[in-house]
C-alpha cells in the first residue's frame, strides 16, 4: 500500500527519495499494479531500474518511457521531488500561491515555476460530473484591476467606460451543501447564462439568483426565486450568499497572491479556487492525493500557455 504523507514536512523528507516519488505516482498512475505503454497501451512492459524507466516489448518509436510521460510532468527537466512538493502547496495554499514564492522555495526560475504552477491548475481542473441539483444559487461578477492602481496607459488601454465595462465576466453556479462550478463568460447577457444553467443545474431544483434580467425566463424549467440586492440581501432562504462567499474568496487570492491575471489564463485560477472550495472539508493529504490523480493524460506546453497555439486551447481547457 501506497505511503501517504500527512504533512508538507513529511511530504518534503518522503519525496526526496526518488523511488519513493517513482513508487507513489506509478501507484497512484496504474491502480491495477499494471503498467502500460502510454504511447501503444500494451501491458507488455518491463521496469528497467538501472534508469528507473520502462521498456516496451512491443517495436515502436519511443518504446522506453518514465513516468513523466502523459502527465503534467512530461518534457520537465525539473525533478518529481520539486513538481510534487509545489503539487502539494498549490492544492492546499487556500489563498494561491505565487510563481515568485515557489521559485524561492524550490529553486527554480520564476518563468519554470510559473508553467509549473500552471500545469497543476491543470492537474486540478475537474471535469462536470453529473448535474447540481436541490437548491442552487446562480450568481456573476466582474473581474479586473482597479483603475486607481493601474498605470495612465494600462488604464486608458483597458477601461474604456465606467463601470464593469473592460473587465471579464465570470458566472458561478452552487449547490447549496454541495459543491461549485465557475465559467468565464463573454457577457452577462441571457443567451451566454442560460444555456450553462440548462447544462449544469438539474430541472426543477430551486434557483435563487440576483434581480439581474438574463435571469428571467428561468420559471419555466425551474423553482426560480430572486433577491433583489437593492433592497435585502436575505429574505429566508432566499439569497446568494453562498456564491458571493466564494467571489470573496477567489478576488482574496487574484489581489493579495497574483495581483495581475491576463484574461487569456483566468479560468485557471477559477478552477484552482472552485477545487480549494470543493474539496474544504478534506485534509491536506486527502487534497494532494486527489490532485496527483488528475495529472495523467493533461498536459500543456509553454507554447499553448503562451497563446502562441490559442488553437490547441480547447484541448487544455
Amino acid at each position: 500500500m501506497v505511503h501517504e504523507p500527512e504533512t508538507l514536512q513529511k511530504a518534503i523528507r518522503y519525496f526526496s527519495d526518488p523511488d519513493n516519488c517513482l513508487n507513489y505516482l506509478a501507484t497512484k498512475r496504474w491502480k491495477d499494479g499494471v503498467p502500460n505503454c502510454p504511447t501503444c497501451g500494451s501491458e507488455n512492459v518491463s521496469f528497467v531500474p538501472s534508469r528507473r524507466l520502462w521498456q516496451c516489448k512491443t517495436r515502436h518509436p519511443k518504446a522506453q518511457f518514465s513516468i513523466k510521460v502523459g502527465t503534467i510532468f512530461e518534457d520537465s527537466p525539473i525533478g518529481l521531488d520539486r513538481w510534487l512538493t509545489a503539487l502539494w502547496l498549490l492544492a492546499n495554499c487556500k489563498n494561491g500561491i505565487s510563481s515568485y514564492e515557489i521559485a524561492r522555495d524550490l529553486g527554480v526560475s520564476q518563468k519554470s515555476a510559473w508553467h509549473m504552477m500552471h500545469r497543476v491548475r491543470l492537474a486540478v481542473q475537474a471535469g462536470s460530473l453529473g448535474m447540481l441539483s436541490g437548491e442552487v444559487e446562480i450568481d456573476e461578477t466582474f473581474i479586473g484591476g482597479k483603475a486607481r492602481n493601474m498605470h495612465l496607459r494600462d488604464r486608458r488601454r483597458k477601461i474604456s467606460a465606467p463601470g464593469p465595462k473592460g473587465k471579464a465576466v465570470v458566472m458561478g453556479i452552487l449547490e447549496r451543501a454541495g459543491e461549485v462550478r465557475t465559467f468565464v463568460v463573454p457577457g452577462t447577457w441571457r443567451k451566454y447564462l442560460k444555456p450553462r444553467i440548462q447544462e449544469h443545474v438539474e430541472a426543477g431544483s430551486a434557483s435563487f439568483t440576483d434581480e439581474l434580467k438574463s435571469y428571467r425566463g428561468l420559471e419555466s424549467d425551474y423553482t426560480h426565486q430572486v433577491i433583489d440586492h437593492t433592497v435585502e440581501y436575505v429574505r429566508g432562504n432566499v439569497h446568494t450568499n453562498g456564491m458571493e462567499n466564494f467571489w470573496s474568496l477567489h478576488k482574496r487570492g487574484l489581489h493579495g497572491t497574483y495581483v495581475s491575471v491576463e484574461p487569456f489564463h483566468l479560468f485557471r485560477y477559477i478552477d484552482e479556487q472552485a477545487y480549494h472550495f470543493n474539496k474544504r472539508k478534506l485534509t491536506d493529504a486527502e487534497r494532494f492525493s486527489i490532485a496527483v490523480e488528475g495529472i495523467v493524460g493533461k498536459r500543456i506546453t509553454w507554447n499553448q500557455l503562451t497563446g502562441k497555439l490559442r488553437d490547441n486551447q480547447a484541448s487544455v481547457n
